[in-house]
């Protein structure tokens, strides 16, 4: 098992999605590389420094890294910066942040990829994870909870994901 960590706009729709690829284990939404110690919701929108960040653990024998992080780049746009759909701030900023120093180079290779195949240039940030603090238990899985709840990731995406069925 392996963990990275993925900002990508609000992390409602990023956990759901991340959460029904084959070889994700587990997710969790939190808040990473801010400021401000155990930060409440109100404090991240406040700008506390923090992105709304989905925790991933994955089976690297079922999903490679790269392969994930193609499927992440396949639900956000790359290319803005603190914006993802109808969210604006620095809250809602990408970001791929590693725990595995091993994870950086392969990353970085996976951006200019990334970077060299779009007309406009890659906005996501990539860094050592430096801090991330679980959100409160409502934020957790909301899509499940509520499943007509906001998102910016469209729901052919979620179909795809829960068919094993990715366009990337």
């Amino acid at each position: 098992m392996k963990t990275i960590y993925l900002a990508g706009g609000c992390f409602w729709g990023l956990q759901k999605y991340l959460s029904l690829i084959e070889g994700v284990k587990k997710t969790y939404v939190g808040y990473a590389n801010g400021a401000t110690a155990n930060p409440t919701y109100e404090q991240v929108c406040a700008n506390s420094g923090h992105a709304e960040t989905v925790r991933v653990e994955y089976d690297e024998s079922i999903i490679t890294l790269t392969r994930l992080l193609d499927l992440y780049a396949d639900v956000i746009d790359p290319t803005s910066i603190n914006r993802q759909g109808g969210d604006v701030g620095i809250q809602y900023r990408t970001g791929i942040y590693y725990v595995y120093e091993a994870d950086r180079d392969i990353i970085k290779g996976w951006l200019v990829s990334l970077d060299e195949s779009l007309p406009k240039p890659v906005a996501i940030e990539l860094k050592q994870l430096e801090n991330y603090y679980p959100a409160e238990e409502y934020h957790q899985n909301y899509l499940d909870k509520n499943p007509g709840g906001y998102c910016h990731i469209s729901n052919d995406k979620f179909e795809c994901a829960a068919k094993g069925i990715y366009r990337s």
